[in-house]
């Protein structure tokens, strides 16, 4: 359970955990807009730089966000796979026989697997130094001017909120199916294509089904506790922005500018 980073708070007590939400989901949003800028190599060291700058404040290992990565690897060999076997563009590496590897192949897979890297840090790092209140009260802030033009804002930070922190739960859920049906005998690495199907759907229904019981007890939890999402709320905890939140966002939104100056030039 340890071994699950995306989506889990760590009470820590850091300059990055005492931010305002609010900030943070903006710094969040700033750096991933810069992160699909086309900035090349330069572009993403900034960014990096920002990213380690951000663990070091936060308290948080490297190895801690890396983590989070975990469940991505064997997407990316996929990925790896699939951009070999079809990008044949550049100056080619490898060749034997009919099978051959271009550069541009893995350049492409490496572009892609950087900005996946810099995404899933980037949000684990808001999750580890934000409790999931205090997330779903700055999603609501933020999208509070949008109830003008009839958008929920409670409830889509409702449900956001709720959303991340089943994240790890869910991931931890499915180890326990998949430990839990290779002990009946389902093997999940070996056998042919129908065999690969039947123990896919041995994880998938059982996981459904864990997943719509969640939820059913869930909603009846907040039922029960009186919960109405339509109701007027009023919150103990009030919002303010401070210097250093402001400083943090400014910083956000310079990175974004050498990004798309670098994209233009």
């Amino acid at each position: 359970m340890n071994n699950i980073a995306l989506g889990r708070y760590m009470p820590l007590d850091s300059v990055i955990h005492h931010l305002d939400p609010r900030a943070k989901i903006m710094v969040l949003l700033f750096l991933m807009i810069a992160v699909f800028i086309p900035a090349g190599a330069v572009g993403y060291v900034v960014i990096a730089a920002f990213i380690v700058v951000a663990l070091f404040l936060s308290k948080l290992q490297i190895s801690y966000a890396l983590r989070a990565m975990k469940p991505m690897i064997w997407m990316m060999i996929f990925l790896l796979v699939i951009n070999t076997l079809v990008i044949k563009t550049g100056t080619p590496w490898i060749q034997w026989g009919w099978f051959s590897v271009y550069s541009d192949a893995i350049y492409q897979t490496l572009y892609i697997v950087v900005r996946l890297m810099f995404m899933i840090i980037l949000t684990t790092i808001l999750t580890a130094t934000t409790k999931p209140l205090d997330l779903t009260l700055g999603i609501e802030k933020l999208l509070k001017p949008f109830e003008k033009i009839g958008l929920p804002a409670h409830i889509i930070a409702m449900m956001i909120s709720i959303a991340l922190r089943f994240i790890p739960t869910l991931i931890e859920e499915t180890q326990r199916i998949m430990n839990a049906q290779a002990s009946r005998g389902v093997d999940f690495e070996n056998g042919g294509l129908k065999e690969k199907i039947f123990s896919i759907l041995s994880l998938i229904v059982p996981l459904f089904v864990s997943s719509f019981d969640r939820a059913e007890q869930l909603a009846n939890a907040m039922e029960a506790r009186g919960y109405d999402p339509n109701r007027q709320r009023t919150r103990y905890k009030v919002l303010k922005m401070k210097t250093k939140d402001i400083f943090g966002m400014a910083m956000s939104v310079v990175i974004l500018g050498v990004c798309l100056g670098i994209w233009i030039l």
